[in-house]
């Protein structure tokens, strides 16, 4: 089956050939230098926003100094947003008040957490899912509706809750192995297109004839 064209701001056509503006694919929407997106990911609302990446993640600007790496073939739910290093306040002195973003002599450099936030490729992120500065999400993980997540979720983790907790993983161990050594997301788009029904049917066997 052929993939979508990773290129088209609208990867989803209704019935009567119009665009669903719903869905798009990030890396043609995102213009913040700080909010990096791999190909293939999309992100849907019910409500799309003008500016997604101002929506996903309203506290990375483009002078912070952190980042936001989400990899390819993600899917971000409605609602998800990602909080960010620049929204966190400074916690070591008597006070959390940023005294210094009121004026634009200290303003200039003074950003107290830095953390990137990282998440990893084929990441299913759910409804109203919040995640918190610097977490890192790996390979494969869900993030259950709702979920607030800080810290690490590993490889093909299920995390659902607040604060998330990882209740259970997608396959066992040797099959996680497998499949990270695959890394199938990186592999040329003819390979894809003939994997993709082992994709979908969990035949990790027939997946692996198909490697490159």
């Amino acid at each position: 089956m052929p993939l979508p064209d990773p290129n088209a701001p609208y990867p989803i056509r209704l019935p009567d050939g119009s665009a669903h503006k719903g869905t798009v694919m990030l890396c043609t929407v995102i213009e913040n230098p700080n909010f990096q997106v791999g190909a293939y990911t999309y992100a849907s609302d019910f409500a799309p926003p003008s500016n997604w990446g101002r929506h996903l993640a309203p506290y990375l600007f483009p002078f912070s100094q952190e980042k936001l790496i989400i990899g390819k073939f993600c899917q971000i739910a409605h609602g998800a947003r990602f909080i960010t290093a620049s929204a966190n306040h400074a916690t070591d002195g008597l006070s959390c008040y940023p005294f210094p973003i009121f004026s634009a002599e200290t303003r200039t450099g003074f950003q107290p957490d830095t953390r990137d936030t990282v998440i990893g490729n084929d990441v299913w992120i759910g409804a109203g899912a919040m995640i918190l500065p610097g977490a890192q999400i790996g390979d494969g993980a869900i993030i259950g509706a709702g979920a607030v997540v800080r810290g690490r979720v590993p490889p093909y983790g299920i995390a659902i809750g607040n604060p998330a907790t990882v209740t259970r993983y997608r396959f066992d161990r040797p099959t996680i192995d497998r499949l990270l050594e695959l890394a199938w997301w990186d592999w040329p788009i003819t390979s894809l297109e003939q994997a993709e029904t082992a994709l979908r049917q969990g035949d990790i066997a027939r997946l692996e004839t198909f490697a490159p």
